[in-house]
């Protein structure tokens, strides 16, 4: 029975593979139909070997998106074909963004990257913070402030909901270890960076980065609840049955730390928000973040920290810059970013001297490795055959 629904679930993908795939290109300096040749059957392997049910990818050069494709299924029941306007979880991706709006505020003068947070919390304590060993707005965003990783999952449907920031931070916020002495990824981290930017802004938090994000970037189709328009898009989550080893459909989750990732949206508007990174922090003459704030952001800040990210990006090179993962390949400079939420994983990655940018989004479960991977060699092609 276990062979049987592995050859079953196999034989699911190859069908979705070769029947179902949406592409859409536009003309750019790179030869797409060259680079697609290429790419296509190397989507076709990492969805086999990852297990992955459905994939939508896109492809930025400079300021524009130049293909897109769409790949599998988002719903294997139905043998619902995914489409470039599917929807899925963005996962941590989302970090990055939570990041802009924080930096706004820093331009505005409301606080400094090296200021003690604590400063900032109008009545909140970060327990255990030792007031020699202080907790800064740059540790927050390198994943170096101690705070833990923590997640409160609470199943969509479930009777239970996640707190408000303020009543979660409240009797949650602490940290397990010093400052600067190693990193722990920190959903809690961007919680805080959340209330910070409500707290400065005095706009509620998801309208803060709808108006001050999405809109600008033309992220029509990212929400943190999704509209039923998008609802009826939705991909389903899948994981692989331990038992079986079939993939099955996962619970939908919300959780307490949902700042730090629980937002859905469309690989189109993940490559907007890759745009925006190529060209430094503008996008369609929309200027989200100044040319310097940018530099910072896109610096290692601490060294002593560098090495392959979370399941193996890239090399040895590769650190924090702020919340983006920075590194050095082949004489050019990366920026990228992963997300994962059960049933969901999501990945984007630019090449700043390149200009040129890949985003997936995915209802496959921990597929990093087979994202990575394929993210490699679609950066790599898009130098190979320009134009």
């Amino acid at each position: 029975m276990k062979l049987w629904g592995i050859l079953r679930s196999l034989t699911v993908l190859i069908i979705a593979l070769v029947l179902f795939n949406a592409v859409g290109r536009a003309d750019s300096s790179i030869d797409i139909d060259r680079l697609t040749a290429k790419l296509e059957p190397e989507i076709q392997r990492m969805m086999l070997e990852g297990r992955i049910p459905s994939a939508t990818i896109a492809l930025v050069h400079e300021d524009r998106i130049i293909w897109t494709g769409a790949f599998g299924y988002s719903n294997l029941w139905a043998r619902t074909p995914a489409v470039p306007n599917t929807v899925y979880l963005i996962g941590s991706t989302f970090k990055t963004m939570s990041m802009y709006a924080l930096l706004q505020q820093m331009e505005e003068g409301k606080f400094r990257l090296d200021d003690r947070v604590i400063y900032y919390l109008d009545g909140l304590k970060i327990k255990g913070e030792n007031p020699r060993k202080p907790v800064t707005f740059r540790h927050l965003l390198t994943h170096v402030s101690g705070l833990p990783g923590d997640f409160g999952p609470h199943a969509v449907w479930g009777e239970t909901v996640p707190p408000s920031i303020k009543e979660y931070l409240s009797k949650s916020l602490k940290i397990t270890h010093p400052p600067l002495t190693k990193v722990v990824y920190s959903n809690m981290a961007y919680t805080l960076i959340a209330y910070l930017i409500e707290r400065y802004s005095k706009v509620p938090y998801r309208k803060y980065i709808q108006e001050n994000i999405f809109d600008p970037l033309e992220m029509k189709d990212t929400a943190f609840a999704p509209r039923p328009d998008m609802e009826e898009r939705l991909a389903i989550p899948y994981v692989i049955d331990e038992k079986t080893g079939s993939l099955v459909p996962t619970i939908r989750l919300k959780a307490n730390v949902w700042p730090a990732g629980i937002v859905y949206g469309t690989v189109t508007n993940q490559a907007h928000w890759l745009i925006a990174n190529l060209n430094r922090g503008v996008f369609k003459k929309h200027r989200l973040i100044r040319e310097d704030t940018f530099k910072q952001i896109m610096r290692r800040q601490y060294n002593q920290f560098n090495g392959p990210i979370s399941a193996g990006w890239l090399n040895a090179s590769t650190g924090y810059g702020l919340t983006w993962w920075i590194s050095q390949r082949k004489g050019d400079t990366y920026f990228a970013h992963s997300g994962s939420v059960p049933g969901y994983t999501a990945f984007m990655v630019g090449n700043l001297d390149q200009k040129t940018g890949f985003a997936i989004l995915t209802n496959g479960h921990k597929s990093h490795k087979y994202l990575y991977n394929l993210a490699i060699k679609a950066i790599d092609l898009m130098k190979a055959y320009k134009k």
